[in-house]
């Protein structure tokens, strides 16, 4: 007896249902791939910038701690009605005194370190003038150079100055301006604020050498 030979069956393809369950699939897959890229790529860009922003509070503020901790009780002017010697000059948006100059600043020695806050269009920064100190006289550059930029893009920033009140044996208020431009005060602060609103850490600076300028009464125990 011959076998029969059953006939090939014919190869079943795919339905439309299935063509777009499948398309569904891979557009939601590559949507979810998307995503996690983007938002791994958001993470990323914002950790440089808070990165670059911690690092650039950092570099501020090591500057000026470091320039205003050097202050020395050496005069820069005296003035002209009273004669009396001007060693350290404070408001809310300058300040002045004088300190040692680094030599990767410049030539080294005394130098006036004058501190402004200036309004920059809509934006505050904070320059940075030097100028030459001798004999208790400061010497006006033939071709003064242009105040350095120390930081910009602030919405707000601000001096202030605290010292002993000798009545009361103890640190006195804080001071918007200072009264005693012969001394030294014993702290200073600056405050800054980022244009978002951001307020910098707060950065409080001590003056070894305020003790010898008479500014830091040492209380009696």
């Amino acid at each position: 007896m011959s076998r029969r030979v059953a006939p090939p069956r014919a190869s079943r393809g795919f339905t439309l249902i299935e063509v777009l369950l499948a398309m569904v699939l891979l557009v939601a897959g590559l949507a979810l791939a998307f995503a996690t890229l983007s938002a791994a790529t958001k993470t990323a860009t914002r950790g440089e910038v808070l990165a670059q922003r911690s690092e650039r509070e950092r570099a501020v503020e090591n500057f000026l701690r470091r320039r205003i901790a050097a202050t020395r009780p050496v005069p820069f002017a005296f003035d002209p009605s009273t004669a009396v010697p001007q060693r350290f000059v404070g408001e809310p948006d300058r300040l002045r005194f004088v300190a040692d100059l680094p030599d990767y600043l410049g030539q080294g020695g005394p130098y006036l370190h004058d501190f402004a806050i200036e309004a920059d269009g809509d934006q505050t920064r904070i320059v940075l003038q030097l100028s030459m100190v001798l004999a208790g006289e400061t010497i006006k550059d033939e071709r003064p150079r242009p105040p350095e930029v120390l930081v910009d893009g602030l919405k707000s920033a601000r001096f202030r100055y605290r010292s002993m009140d000798p009545q009361r044996g103890q640190l006195g208020e804080w001071q918007e301006r200072w009264q005693q431009p012969e001394q030294l005060p014993m702290l200073v602060e600056v405050t800054l604020t980022d244009r978002d609103g951001r307020a910098w850490p707060p950065l409080v600076v001590s003056l070894p050498l305020a003790t010898a300028s008479g500014g830091g009464f040492v209380p009696e125990l």
